[in-house]
C-alpha cells in the first residue's frame, strides 16, 4: 500500500491529509485559536469532587472544567487475583483520591467534544520517536505490534536498564530493529524532558499548563514513525524548514520522503481532497454500484444505513443484497475513518438470510478497519440484524470542527412546513386577541409564508377576520427565516 501524507499550513489553520493508494483516508485540521489539547499536562485544582459519577471535575485554566474518573488516577487500583490468574482492577473510593481544593498533576487524553470538558489522567506518558515514558510505572513494556519473540526480548533488555524509580518505559512499534545508542538516546531525551516538567511542577503555584505537546505537524511525523511513506509534502517554506530540522534530530527515516511543494496548484487540490472533504459533511454517500448510505451523527451514537439504491443485481436478490453490504463494509470503514467518528456505532446492514453472507460481511468489515489507528471493536450481527460497533474517539468528527448549529431548525435537521407556520399564526392571533384590547393587528412572516397566507390560505384568514370582528394585515419580511413571524397589534 503507498501511502502519502500532505501538509497544507496557513497562519490561522493547518491541515493534514493522508493518502492511500490515491484515495483520501483521514484528515486532520488544527486552528490557531482552537489548538488541540490532548497529551498536554496541566497542573490543576479540583473544584468539585462528585461520589455519585465516582469523578471528579478538575479546573485547568481552560473554559470547561475537566473530568477526572476514578478509574483514570493512577493509585485508584489494586489487584486482585481473578480467573485464570488474570488481575482485576478494583477501583477506589473518589473521595479517597481527591479532595476539593487539592492540586493534582494531570493529562489530557481527549480533547473537549460539544458540550462536555476535557477527559482526564493522572497516568502521564511522554511519547517520543521509540519509547513512551511512564513517571508513574515500574516496568517495561513492548508494543504487541512487534510480533517476533527475539525482538521483542532484545527490546526489553536493551531498555531495562534505563527505567528506574522515576518511571518505566513501553517500546513502541516504530522501535523494532532501532539499535541499542538510538533507544538510549529517546531514553534520556524523555528523562531530561520529563525533570523540566516536574521542575516546573514544584514552581508552580496555580492552575497552568506545564506541557504543551506538538503542534499537528510535528505530531504527525512523530505519529507516522515506521509507517512507510512514500512522501510527505509540505506547502509551506518555512514549516518544511522547521520540519526537516526535526526530522533529521528526531526521525531520520522520514527525512527522504519529506518535501517542499511549491506548486501553483493548491497543495489539497491534489487527489481532489477539497472535494472529498466536501463530500464527507454530506449524509448520503454513493456507492459505485449504485447503492448508497446514509450517516446521521447524533450526541449518543452515529448510525449508518446500507441501501441498494439503484443497484438491481445480477442473479438474484440475496446475491444483490449481499454484494452491497460487502461493497458497503469498504465505504464505511473509508467513511468513519475521514470524519472520525466515534463512540457507539450502529450499521443497519441490509438483511440477509444466509448466516454464512453475514459472517463474509462481518469478516470484510474487520479487514477494512484494520488499517485504521484508532482502536475499534466490532460485535457480531443483534438479533435486530445490526452491527454495533465502537470506535475510539480523542477528538472532535470532522462535521463538528467544519459546520456549526443550523439557526434556523438549531440542529433539529428539518423546518416547519409553511402550512404549519401558517396554523401557528392564525392561533396566535385568536391569542392574542382574547388577551388583548385591539383594534387591527399586523403579521410580519417571511415572504413563503406571506404568499401562502394571501394565496393559499386566503379564505382561513377571511373566516378568522370574521370571528375576531378585526382587519388582519399580510406584510412579507424578506430577511425573516421560514419558522419566524411577529403578530403585532395595532
Amino acid at each position: 500500500m503507498s501511502s502519502e501524507l500532505l501538509i497544507n499550513v496557513t497562519p490561522s489553520e493547518s491541515r493534514v491529509a493522508l493518502i492511500e493508494n490515491g484515495v483520501l483516508q483521514e484528515v486532520q485540521l488544527e486552528r490557531e485559536g482552537n489548538l488541540g489539547i490532548v497529551g498536554n499536562i496541566y497542573l490543576g485544582k479540583v473544584s468539585r469532587v462528585l461520589p455519585g459519577m465516582q469523578a471528579a471535575f478538575v479546573d485547568i485554566g481552560l473554559e470547561k472544567a475537566a473530568f477526572l474518573h476514578a478509574s483514570d488516577i493512577v493509585n485508584s487500583t489494586s489487584i486482585a487475583e481473578g480467573v485464570d490468574d488474570q488481575p482485576i482492577k478494583k477501583v477506589q473510593d473518589i473521595r479517597e483520591l481527591v479532595r476539593q481544593g487539592q492540586f493534582i498533576m494531570v493529562q489530557v487524553v481527549k480533547d473537549p467534544l460539544g458540550t462536555k470538558g476535557a477527559r482526564l489522567t493522572t497516568d502521564i506518558t511522554i511519547p517520543s520517536r521509540y519509547l513512551v515514558f511512564m513517571p508513574d510505572a515500574t516496568h517495561v513494556g513492548v508494543s504487541q505490534r512487534i510480533e517476533s519473540e527475539e525482538e521483542r526480548e532484545r527490546l526489553k533488555k536493551i531498555v531495562a536498564p534505563f527505567h528506574d524509580q522515576e518511571g518505566g518505559f513501553i517500546v513502541r512499534t516504530a522501535a523494532e530493529g532501532a539499535t541499542e545508542a538510538e533507544l538510549e538516546h529517546d531514553a534520556k531525551f524523555l528523562k531530561k524532558l520529563w525533570h523540566k516538567i516536574a521542575k516546573k511542577r514544584k514552581k508552580t503555584r496555580k492552575e497552568s499548563i506545564l506541557h504543551e505537546d506538538l503542534t499537528l505537524a510535528f505530531r504527525t511525523l512523530r505519529d507516522y514513525v515506521g509507517e512507510d511513506m512514500e512522501r510527505i509534502r509540505v506547502d509551506s517554506k518555512l514549516t518544511y524548514q522547521q520540519l526537516t530540522a526535526f526530522t533529521e534530530e528526531f526521525v531520520p527515516e522520514l527525512a527522504k520522503a519529506l518535501e517542499y511543494y511549491p506548486g501553483e496548484r493548491p497543495i489539497f487540490d491534489l487527489f481532489s481532497v477539497e472535494h472529498e472533504i466536501q463530500r464527507a459533511l454530506e449524509r448520503k454517500v454513493e456507492l459505485k454500484s449504485g447503492g448508497y448510505l446514509i450517516f446521521d451523527q447524533t450526541e449518543a451514537m452515529t448510525t449508518v444505513d446500507v441501501n441498494t439504491g439503484a443497484f438491481v443485481g445480477h442473479r438474484n436478490l440475496e446475491e444483490t443484497i449481499f454484494n452491497t453490504n460487502i461493497e458497503a463494509t469498504q465505504a464505511i470503514a473509508r467513511q468513519l475513518r475521514l470524519r472520525n467518528l466515534g463512540g457507539i456505532i450502529i450499521i443497519d446492514f441490509i438483511d440477509m438470510a444466509s448466516a454464512e453472507h453475514k459472517r463474509r460481511v462481518l469478516h470484510c468489515l474487520e479487514v477494512a478497519m484494520a488499517p485504521d489507528r484508532a482502536k475499534t471493536n466490532i460485535n457480531g450481527f443483534s438479533a435486530l440484524g445490526l452491527v454495533e460497533m465502537t470506535r475510539k474517539r480523542t477528538r472532535e468528527s470532522l462535521e463538528h470542527i467544519l459546520c456549526g448549529e443550523c439557526p434556523v431548525c438549531k440542529g433539529r435537521g428539518a423546518l416547519k412546513t409553511v402550512e404549519t407556520v401558517c396554523y401557528e399564526i392564525l392561533r396566535e392571533i385568536v391569542r392574542v386577541n382574547r388577551a388583548y384590547d385591539a383594534t387591527k393587528f399586523v403579521v410580519y412572516a417571511s415572504p413563503a409564508v406571506s404568499e401562502a397566507l394571501i394565496n393559499d390560505e386566503y379564505h382561513n384568514l377571511a373566516e378568522l377576520e370574521l370571528f375576531i370582528k378585526k382587519q388582519v394585515s399580510i406584510q412579507t419580511e424578506s430577511l425573516y427565516n421560514q419558522e419566524q413571524f411577529d403578530v403585532v397589534m395595532m
